[in-house]
């Protein structure tokens, strides 16, 4: 089990964090397996993951950038990932502060329950601790998209992730499930969807295809489903850009015919 030492900054961060971000209600538990699995969800940038930490049920671990847990490669990566598509008239204080966030992304990402995620040749230790804590009968919890758009509600997966199952079946003879959720910062919910089971017996390549497919349509079954509100997207983009969940001219159309 994870035998670390927990700083109290971290506790008093992670209290602070917990008094002051949305509550979400849960909808969908019966879709989570007794069984470890691997919940799946849009990441909504910093609401995913804060929520994935401190609201998925039992057990668990959130997959996370390794660059956010190193002095030397916090400001780098958070300026890339997070602000890299702020208006160039404003870049000059991102960059600032990808500085000044380095001290607290190390202590919050290396305190928290998470995995580092790396990609390069440090991936396999990403997937060795991901199998022990499987073994330990936690829950994985990742954010798998990237920058290119899906549709409205997702932004296509990287598929590597699902190799966690190939490694966890040869290590222990079971098939893992996959577990679609979808979070709603504004309806503050957060909705877990139809499991979709790995096939050992397939192709990887067919299986990456099959299950990210399966998932993203999933969460975007349940957005969709929700009354209208705005989906916060990805990429941190401006916010009089975010999408609806549904079209506007659609939403218009159902609530005129009734």
């Amino acid at each position: 089990m994870d035998d670390r030492k927990t700083s109290w900054i971290y506790k008093i961060i992670r209290w602070l964090v917990w008094i002051f971000s949305p509550k979400y209600q849960i909808i969908g538990l019966e879709n989570l397996p007794e069984e470890p699995c691997v919940i799946v969800g849009n990441h909504s940038q910093m609401f995913g993951p804060i929520a994935g930490e401190l609201h998925t049920p039992g057990k668990h671990y959130v997959w996370c950038s390794g660059e956010m847990m190193h002095w030397k490669e916090v400001h780098d990566y958070a300026y890339r990932d997070f602000w890299s598509q702020k208006p160039k008239a404003v870049r000059w204080f991102f960059k600032i502060l990808s500085y000044l966030i380095t001290p607290l992304s190390v202590c919050v990402f290396n305190n928290a329950h998470t995995i580092a995620v790396y990609h390069d040749t440090r991936l396999i230790t990403t997937f060795r601790e991901s199998i022990e804590k499987l073994k330990e009968g936690c829950r994985l919890v990742i954010f798998p998209e990237h920058y290119d758009e899906h549709n409205n509600i997702v932004h296509d997966f990287q598929d590597k992730f699902i190799d966690v199952a190939r490694f966890y079946y040869k290590k222990t003879g079971k098939e893992l499930s996959f577990v679609p959720m979808y979070l709603c910062p504004q309806l503050k919910t957060m909705t877990y969807g139809k499991p979709v089971r790995f096939h050992a017996d397939a192709p990887i390549r067919e299986e990456r295809e099959r299950i990210c497919n399966a998932l993203m349509d999933e969460i975007t079954d349940i957005a969709t489903a929700l009354p209208l509100h705005t989906v916060v997207p990805y990429p941190n983009i401006p916010k009089r850009l975010y999408p609806k969940n549904i079209p506007l001219e659609v939403y218009s159309h159902e609530k005129e015919t009734g």
